[in-house]
């Protein structure tokens, strides 16, 4: 092995991959409890996420190996390319009966969610944009740029409209921005405007979204439509106590009360199930993945590789956090999937492909070993 090699797989984060490598084999077994009483059976649904997670490991190990930095010089191309996917969607994209929102592609017989693949996208390109212009983001011209920069792929999925996503968007990207060396007053502007906005907003919106806003705060208000996921959420989380009914024994999952179990309400399937020891044991892998991306990101090479994978992390977090919150009805129903766990082929391939470029990251770090 030369110096080179014994370099760079002191640098490898092992442990990393790891809890990755858990994280998936959880989300397997959910999915496969989940699916068990579907007329389809669960195989179909089990097989396609086994086979995702094997093409995301692939890639994943592919990216390791591929200096980063290549990508800052095509951050515009991809840019491009992510704008162009979205505009893709509006025109010739498909969903709206199903999941009320146009946010789904067909290209060559293969369905994937474009907003998925942008997410990865804008990261790098935003987190070059940012390291472009890192000594004079606080000028107000530089950060106009920005915002504008970050303002047309988000106005995109809202157009289609996907409010969740677009939410994602927005969190990771105050993130980086942040991380990048904005000024704090900046952000309390953002929040005395956003304030300012909320009754303005609230005048504009249609009876339906009130009455969404007005379940999300009482789902009893409408036990049978709009409050019936969180509802029968709450209720199978409830029930599984310490130690959960068992694995395939959970009454909600089983039954099919649980609506979307194997996506957005998996948690739920694992809280009943698994009772708060599952809950607990998922929450503690995702806090220790989440520290060892931050880790990389405070000792990578350059600024760049750093905004990289804290959008990562950031990304990741708010889909942890919101996912979680909604299953107990902290947060709205968003439809945002849970890392590593939710079924979904391109969800599957993005967090994949999303931690082999945080290890790429990792491994050009100097001075430090993990």
């Amino acid at each position: 092995m030369t110096k080179i090699n014994k370099k760079f797989w002191k640098r490898f984060d092992f442990l990393l991959v790891i809890t990755v490598i858990i994280l998936s084999i959880y989300g397997l077994v959910i999915i496969q409890s989940a699916t068990a009483s579907m007329s389809e059976g669960s195989a179909r649904y089990v097989n396609r996420q086994l086979i995702s997670f094997i093409m995301g490991f692939v890639v994943m190990l592919v990216l390791i190996f591929i200096d980063y930095e290549i990508y800052s010089k095509l951050y515009i191309p991809i840019y491009v390319l992510c704008n162009l996917l979205l505009i893709a969607v509006l025109i010739f994209g498909f969903g709206e009966e199903q999941w009320g929102a146009r946010s789904w592609l067909s290209i060559g017989g293969l369905a994937f969610q474009p907003s998925e693949v942008v997410k990865f996208g804008l990261i790098i390109s935003l987190a070059k944009y940012i390291d472009v212009n890192k000594e004079t983001i606080n000028h107000p011209l530089t950060l106009l740029k920005i915002l504008i920069f970050v303002g047309i792929p988000i106005f995109l999925i809202l157009l289609q409209p996907d409010f969740g996503t677009a939410m994602v968007f927005v969190f990771f990207i105050l993130v980086m921005l942040f991380i990048g060396g904005l000024n704090i007053r900046y952000f309390v502007f953002f929040i005395i405007l956003g304030l300012i906005m909320i009754p303005i907003l609230g005048a504009t919106l249609d009876a339906y979204q009130i009455d969404r806003i007005k379940v999300f705060l009482d789902p009893e208000l409408d036990p049978q439509g709009a409050g019936y996921q969180v509802l029968q959420s709450k209720l199978a989380i409830g029930s599984g106590l310490i130690y959960g009914r068992g694995l395939f024994q959970g009454v909600q999952n089983q039954y099919g009360f649980l609506p979307a179990k194997q996506t957005d309400f998996i948690f739920a399937v694992i809280g009943e199930e698994l009772g708060l020891l599952g809950g607990m044991l998922l929450i503690l892998l995702y806090s220790f993945l989440i520290y060892r991306l931050i880790r990389i990101a405070k000792y990578a090479h350059d600024m760049f590789g750093s905004l990289i994978v804290i959008g990562i992390t950031s990304m990741m977090f708010f889909h942890i956090f919101e996912n979680i919150g909604m299953t107990i009805g902290l947060t709205p129903v968003t439809g945002i999937p849970l890392p590593f766990i939710s079924y979904g082929g391109t969800f599957m391939l993005i967090n994949m492909i999303s931690v082999g470029l945080a290890l790429s990251v990792a491994v050009k770090r100097e001075g430090l070993e993990f």
